[in-house]
């Protein structure tokens, strides 16, 4: 009885070592403003503020860029009860990132992983994580990695894989527990999709074979998996907007894009510096010999690990398959829409790390087991330091997410070709009416190379409208619609300061061409109304005015703003 209750007070005492050591390296997360995304999905986001709301979120699958309705649920929950605190919306965060740390240490004693507290502590405090736990919009990552976490938990009881349970009748309430965990996980980010796959990877490492009643019983998770997967995509490409020429990749460049990948996300694991919110885009060419290298070592990597199996086990192969299939969504098969920036990102790996965080732990842990005595204190010394090398880190780290302008600072620091952060920059100071530095942060952006330079330019145009200086703003708005033909948002814009001059040829001339090119443009519809009427051509500006009447209908019954509404009335 005694060594019951000393077992669970030390049980008791880790894992509040394993919360304490999680808040005290992101504390200071509780002090930081909205960023990037976040006024978009919490701050100015209709949704959430009414009733309403609510119900379009579940169910409306387009009433947000992203079907979440989990996530996008506890958002709304929180706006209702403390407003727009962003002190509360982080320290959540935080929250679910310690509990996954401690759910994660549960998992690996219920499979009876050596190390198993040493890698929930690891992961608690890798500085890689931090871009999911401070950025408000990645509760994403952290609510649905304490779900995915939970699923697993409870399918591993009801597989009765726990060392310490007795082979018994399944418990399917533990099943049931396990599958509503997993639909949450999904509702809440759909990367939690690879979780079956993950666990009929646990399931072969530990029985050594898959059989048909070990795959059946995960027919349920596989369908719902891949519905709410391909529906992701769908959204990606319809909604999101990723699509257009940075998309527009072969096989084979997807291929070399995923091996590299693999190697970079391993490789800021091992040796976490230099973490930027936006890393270099890599150029892609298929006549690059040396490119192969990456997908070519990784395959060679998983096929040395399986051909050694009966030496070194199959805890190795099964770690590197699961860090590949669950990074697999993020690998640039699929079309995602941070894809235009760079073709990594921090939180792509928030759950994918869990391999290799978890086979280092276990052998580290493995290794000090063979030491005894005085051997093992300066190994345990080393483990402790490290895990405070990795704690400093992430506290380090934190103070770039502080505010949209320490972000993108932090980001051109270490990534200077990064022009979305030079835009986003100058959007900043923009916004607290910091002209000199807004305009020069615009025409640094044009001087960087990148495939988006008519988003600048349009930007720039508008910005200059509003500081009256239309002549400059019109060639940048020439220069946006010459770059891309179908800018829909750049014509409109040109046509808001024709107008103004009376020009209304070839301002209805833009915003046909707007409206041609985007049907759904309810604003530039009202707008060639207008200026129809005005050029005495009414019954051509009756039909805008159905048209633009019926299409703000439709957007106000999703209860989100027209996505192109215009910069100018």
């Amino acid at each position: 009885m005694n060594k019951i209750a000393t077992k669970h007070s030390r049980n008791i005492g880790l894992g509040s070592l394993l919360i304490a050591m999680s808040v005290i390296a992101y504390w200071q997360v509780t002090g930081l403003d909205f960023i990037w995304d976040d006024d978009q999905i919490v701050a100015q986001n209709p949704l959430m503020r009414s009733l309403d709301g609510l119900r379009l979120i579940w169910f409306d699958v387009r009433a947000a860029n992203q079907y979440y309705p989990v996530t996008w649920t506890s958002f709304w929950l929180q706006r209702q009860i403390w407003g727009l605190d962003a002190a509360v919306l982080h320290a959540t965060n935080l929250a679910l990132h310690a509990f996954s740390a401690l759910l994660l240490w549960r998992v690996l004693r219920v499979l009876g992983v050596p190390g198993a507290w040493l890698a929930a502590a690891v992961f608690a405090v890798h500085p890689v994580h931090v871009e999911s736990v401070a950025w408000i919009s990645e509760r994403k990552n952290v609510l649905s990695g304490v779900f995915y976490l939970g699923s697993a938990l409870a399918y591993l009881k009801f597989a009765q894989l726990d060392r310490l349970q007795a082979q018994r009748k399944p418990n399917w309430i533990l099943y049931l527990l396990s599958l509503f965990l997993f639909i949450l996980a999904l509702l809440s980010k759909t990367v939690a999709s690879t979780l079956p796959v993950a666990l009929l990877l646990v399931l072969w490492w530990k029985q050594g074979h898959i059989g048909r009643r070990d795959v059946l019983p995960f027919l349920p998770f596989f369908a719902l998996g891949i519905a709410l997967g391909l529906l992701t995509i769908w959204l990606e490409k319809v909604q999101v907007g990723a699509a257009g020429a940075e998309w527009d990749l072969s096989l084979i460049d997807r291929c070399l894009i995923a091996g590299r990948a693999l190697w970079f996300y391993a490789g800021k694991l091992a040796w976490p510096d230099s973490l930027t919110f936006v890393y270099p885009r890599w150029k892609i060419d298929a006549s690059v010999w040396w490119q192969y290298f990456f997908p070519i070592s990784a395959a060679a990597l998983a096929g040395g690990l399986w051909l050694l199996r009966g030496r070194i086990g199959r805890g190795p192969l099964t770690a590197a398959l699961y860090f590949g299939l669950t990074l697999g969504p993020a690998l640039g098969f699929f079309d995602v829409y941070p894809m235009r920036y760079s073709f990594v990102a921090d939180h792509f790996q928030y759950l994918a790390s869990l391999g290799p965080i978890v086979l280092a732990c276990a052998g580290i842990q493995m290794g000090l087991n063979r030491l005894s005595g005085h051997g093992k204190a300066p190994a345990l010394g080393i483990c402790a330091l490290a895990l405070l090398v990795l704690a400093a880190l992430t506290w380090l780290r934190v103070p770039a997410f502080e505010n949209p302008g320490t972000l993108w600072r932090d980001t051109l620091a270490k990534n200077p070709a990064a022009w979305m952060a030079r835009g986003n920059l100058a959007e900043w100071h923009r916004a607290r009416n910091e002209t000199e530095e807004a305009i020069s942060n615009y025409l640094e952006a044009l001087k960087i190379e990148n495939p988006n330079k008519d988003y600048v330019h349009n930007n720039l145009g508008t910005y200059l409208v509003l500081l009256d200086r239309p002549d400059e703003a019109k060639v940048h708005y020439a220069k946006a619609i010459e770059m891309r033909a179908d800018y829909a948002l750049a014509r409109y814009n040109l046509a808001a300061l024709l107008i103004r001059e009376g020009d209304f040829d070839e301002a209805i001339m833009h915003l046909q061409k707007a409206v041609s090119d985007r049907p759904d443009y309810q604003a530039a519809h009202y707008r060639l109304g207008k200026v129809l009427t005005k050029a005495g051509r009414p019954d051509e500006a009756f039909d805008h005015f159905v048209i633009a009447a019926r299409l703000k209908r439709e957007v106000e019954a999703r209860g989100q703003p027209d996505p192109l509404s215009g910069d100018h009335d």
